[in-house]
């Protein structure tokens, strides 16, 4: 027995037990004589967006490390949130088990709340960042839904392959290369402002793809409050080189008088849309008789002549008009290298009395044309998508009525499928700018942080 053994016998065993008991443990010495430092976390974005009944919304990537440790015995989970309504903890799901772990999050409501992300360490220590986290509400096609973030203005888009597409905002002068197959922010960015000049927006409306080059055009229009803004009369190309992930574009050349051309045009054949009227001081864009483009597209088999496609005027300005293209015959030399524009015979397209918000063609010369009113109230008026072959005299064929429901208006056809393939669909992307996507009665574009704005990306079947 141990207490019969002399005192400095039993000082020996109790010595020699304890280090079996260690060496029996693997050596997991108690934490403060490890020497085990504080945790650190670090998140990728400090705000992030989501939508309820969302399918792959946004997601968060969270750092963390801890001097001493095996990051892999770290532990990361939600501890704490501000608003439970939106989002509870048990919301919050976190994978991964090495340095770098993803946050998600899936909410319950519209509304804003702070997510206190906290890592454990070894040791008992811990470490915490907060994650401002704001959720929009369900919306119809969920499952075809993504969000793109970063902006919530998209005004066009053009395909650059891999599923991915380079997306214009009408309310800045950046273009945003994203992943439509998954929600969340852009995966490149390009400034075109100090390339052309630029120091207000330009008001990007209309892209086309011919080749490596993608035109573009800023709506030509006043602002809403009927001011003439040069930069607005900008056309511009940009050179794509790479696809998918790996795209990079270039800015080409550029040209600032082509509503001045298509004044000058329409005054010496009659004034027939009345151009000069709808650019006068004090008329705003979007009006019935205004001026306004917000399409841009190629001619079939033509890499020259492009079809302008206005939003307004509506042809005649009154209930159950048509939409009006006008031919710039000359266009690769307009934008590439700033020629005077020369127009062909215009177009009057039956679209049910609405007017044109994009208009997007596939290789096949078949035509997608997204239709909606010329009026500004966006959420309260029809949209609609329309096939049509590119000739003029052709009657445009209603593909599909667009939801009006929920936040945003339909803007931009991403690409154009086969459309005599039953079921095939076409991806067409909001512009939600105006939109009080979180229930406190800010519009998404004035929200204070990028992430937190978005637009919607949907897919639609358009497939006979």
């Amino acid at each position: 027995m141990l207490h019969q053994l002399p005192l400095q016998n039993r000082r020996a065993a109790v010595a020699a037990a304890g280090f079996l008991v260690l060496a029996a443990l693997g050596g997991n010495v108690p934490a403060h004589a490890a020497g085990y430092g504080t945790p650190t976390i670090a998140l990728s974005a400090s705000y992030l967006s989501g939508a309820v009944g969302a399918t792959g919304d946004p997601v968060v990537d969270v750092t963390v490390a801890q001097s001493g440790a095996d990051v892999t015995a770290l532990t990361v989970a939600a501890s704490a949130s501000s608003r439970s309504s939106v989002a509870r903890t048990s919301d919050v799901t976190v994978t991964g088990t090495g340095a770098t772990r993803r946050v998600s999050v899936a909410a319950r409501a519209r509304g804003y709340t702070d997510l206190t992300v906290k890592v454990t360490g070894l040791g008992g220590r811990t470490a915490t960042k907060v994650l401002h986290y704001a959720a929009s509400a369900a919306v119809r096609d969920s499952a075809d839904t993504r969000y793109t973030t970063g902006s919530s203005d998209a005004s066009a888009a053009v395909d650059v392959g891999g599923g991915y597409a380079v997306v214009a905002d009408d309310e800045s002068n950046t273009l945003r290369l994203y992943d439509l197959a998954v929600s969340g922010g852009p995966v490149r960015t390009w400034d075109v402002a100090s390339k052309l000049g630029a120091g207000k927006e330009i008001d990007i409306e209309g892209a086309a793809r011919v080749g490596n080059t993608v035109y573009w055009t800023g709506s030509l229009g006043n602002n809403k409050d009927g001011e003439y803004k040069a930069d607005r009369n900008t056309v511009f190309t940009t050179t794509v080189t790479g696809s998918g992930a790996t795209t990079q574009l270039t800015v080409g050349g550029s040209y600032r008088k082509l509503r001045d051309d298509l004044v000058a045009w329409d005054e010496a054949n009659g004034d027939r849309f009345g151009f000069a009227a709808g650019t006068e001081d004090g008329e705003a864009p979007k009006q019935i008789d205004g001026f306004n483009v917000e399409g841009l597209e190629f001619a079939p088999g033509s890499t020259t002549t492009a079809y302008l496609g206005f939003r307004a005027p509506l042809v005649p300005p009154e209930s159950g008009g048509k939409a009006l293209i006008v031919p710039v015959t000359n266009f690769d030399k307009v934008a590439g290298s700033g020629a005077k524009a020369v127009f062909g015979t215009p177009i009057e397209l039956d679209l049910g009395g609405l007017t044109i918000r994009d208009i997007r063609k596939n290789t096949a010369d078949q035509y997608l044309i997204v239709a909606g009113s010329w009026e500004a109230d966006d959420n309260a008026d029809p949209y609609a998508l329309y096939s049509w072959d590119g000739v003029a005299g052709h009657t445009p064929v209603q593909r599909a009525a667009l939801p009006t429901t929920d936040p945003g208006g339909w803007e931009a056809v991403v690409a154009v499928p086969d459309l005599t393939v039953p079921g095939a669909r076409a991806q067409v992307i909001t512009d939600a700018g105006a939109a009080d996507l979180y229930g406190d009665g800010t519009e998404a574009k004035d929200l204070d942080h990028a992430e937190w704005k978005k637009s919607r990306a949907v897919r639609f079947t358009v497939g006979s």
